[in-house]
């Protein structure tokens, strides 16, 4: 699990599909004045360089976020897709695409003074990286720890308003397991928060029967959202797109993606076929 570093993937279709999501959710969050905690379970270094020979490596950025970023200004792109790359715009002044911005920067954007920030990183150099970046910042917290084990601690929050980020590396078969029972137990102590699931669709019975068994584990409403952008290799390997599975999703979330998936299908596939999914169970 510590050989797994974010950085070759660093911005690509997958950080889309989640980080359009956190977005999305965070926002409606935003909208109550009373404050909320956000724990990020597997935060990684918190943002990356997208020069560096890291993330050039297999250059998975240029099939991502590269490709949204030389649309921007289309007329016919989704309000959404708009806001999430005027969000990664910060990041970049100048216009030209250099950073991504990890799940904590993008949080820590959107968060409030009222509002807290919780980050668990096992691998040592990015828990590092996390505790520089968020040095003396109030309201953060970093913590070199598993985000599955530590997550308990964290719920329910003071203010009974709360994100929960699970989104592992999956390259070990366990993660899968871990996932399912991390959020059973979660949810016994915050059955009201909104959790958010991140998958990678690959060719794993686990990864194939993950969002069913959520949807299982889900006590109130539910929202599910994929993406299927490119083919596995010849060998049956590769990811072949990204899901998010969210319990108690916001209201509004649906509607926002439904404008969104089949446009952001139309622009990241990388072969004839695919498709994009959205499901929901209301409360």
């Amino acid at each position: 699990m510590l050989a797994y570093r974010h950085a070759f993937h660093a911005g690509n279709h997958g950080d889309v599909l989640k980080h359009l999501v956190l977005m999305l959710v965070l926002e409606h969050l935003n909208l109550k004045d009373k404050g909320w905690r956000c724990v990020d379970t597997h935060a990684g270094a918190g943002g990356y360089s997208l020069r560096s020979e890291t993330a050039r490596k297999k250059s998975e950025f240029a099939r991502g976020i590269g490709a949204l970023w030389g649309r921007r200004g289309a007329a016919d792109m989704p309000a959404a897709v708009a806001r999430y790359l005027a969000l990664v715009g910060e990041f970049n002044p100048g216009g030209t695409l250099r950073e991504y911005p990890g799940s904590p920067a993008i949080v820590q954007a959107l968060r409030r003074a009222q509002d807290q920030l919780s980050l668990f990183e096992l691998h040592p150099s990015d828990s590092r990286a996390l505790a520089t970046m968020f040095q003396d910042v109030p309201g953060v917290q970093v913590r070199l720890a598993d985000g599955f084990e530590a997550l308990k601690s964290q719920l329910p929050p003071p203010t009974r308003r709360g994100l929960v980020l699970i989104d592992p590396s999956y390259e070990l078969e366990r993660d899968y397991t871990r996932v399912l029972a991390t959020v059973r137990e979660a949810l016994t102590r915050f059955a009201e928060g909104t959790y958010l699931v991140w998958y990678p669709q690959v060719g794993r019975v686990a990864a194939r029967e993950l969002p069913r068994r959520l949807q299982a584990l889900a006590p109130k409403g539910w929202l599910h959202a994929r993406l299927t952008l490119q083919q596995p290799d010849e060998r049956g390997f590769g990811m072949a797109g990204s899901g998010v599975f969210v319990f108690n999703p916001p209201h509004t979330l649906h509607a926002e993606l439904a404008a969104c998936l089949p446009w952001l299908h139309a622009v990241l596939r990388q072969f004839d076929g695919g498709g994009w999914l959205l499901d929901q169970r209301a409360a």
